[in-house]
């Protein structure tokens, strides 16, 4: 990366639990951090799976996104190393449920967090947030700071569910607050190839989204889901499996976006 060249930031968002949002952003992040990218994954989800995912222990954690995001603490005090080789985390925290309240009594709470990673030069390629299931201000914070968002939308009854309003809100945000922000991408999750339910709902994604739906389809994989469990992203736990796989197919897909860029 050139040293005056700012990191592309990702958010990975949905409105809707469940439905591998923070999987994505952790096996993502991984799979880019194995070709050499450097990545950095920003944890504004106050759950913190993405933090205990990668092995990390957010409860002792000394600096967090709380801090970060209100300014008590520049980015790259909080940042913290995994066991992965160009790939770091900056933790969550519980304190981050009561922010959406804190930052609606600030004046322009809006840009925050885009202000915390404009302070600074970060040395990433690539900055992921991993924004909770809900679009409040911590995930307006995520989009308004964000260049593009992927969106991880689940093969199973309802799926389009909460996108609807998710697209409003990137609207709304583009429109007001951030013009360069676009739809990246569609990732289809938990896919399971033995009900036809799977087929009809990532049939009708496709429908709606068209090109923005990224080919690689994350299976329902029961490895993937053992993977935070033992504090370790899939790519890690089991190579092979069909879900670490999979996301190694969708680094690939999203690197080609990128290089078009």
């Amino acid at each position: 990366m050139k040293l005056n060249q700012q990191p592309r930031v990702i958010s990975i968002s949905n409105q809707k639990g469940g439905v591998g949002k923070t999987t994505t952003a952790v096996n993502l992040a991984t799979a880019l951090a194995a070709v050499n990218k450097k990545v950095l994954v920003l944890d504004l989800d106050p759950q913190g799976n993405a933090t205990v995912s990668f092995g990390l222990d957010r409860q002792n954690a000394p600096k967090t996104m709380y801090q970060v995001l209100m300014g008590e603490e520049k980015i790259s005090s909080a940042i913290v190393w995994t066991r992965i080789p160009n790939l770091s985390v900056v933790a969550s925290s519980k304190d981050l449920a009561g922010a959406d309240f804190e930052l609606s009594h600030q004046d322009s709470p809006q840009f925050f967090l885009k202000k915390a990673i404009e302070r600074e030069q970060l040395a990433y390629d690539y900055i992921f947030i991993d924004c909770p299931p809900a679009v409040g201000m911590l995930t307006v914070n995520a989009l308004v700071a964000s260049k593009s968002v992927i969106v991880p939308v689940q093969c199973e009854y309802l799926a389009l569910e909460g996108v609807a309003d998710l697209m409003k809100t990137i609207d709304r945000v583009k429109k007001n607050f951030n013009s360069d922000l676009e739809l990246q991408g569609i990732v289809l999750t938990m896919f399971d190839g033995r009900t036809g339910l799977s087929e009809v709902v990532a049939q009708d994604v496709c429908n709606y989204f068209g090109n923005k739906v990224y080919k690689s389809i994350i299976p329902r994989n029961v490895r993937v889901s053992e993977a935070p469990s033992h504090g370790k992203p899939i790519l890690l736990y089991d190579f092979k499996s069909k879900g670490a796989q999979a996301y190694i197919s969708l680094a690939k897909e999203v690197l080609k976006q990128e290089a078009k860029k």
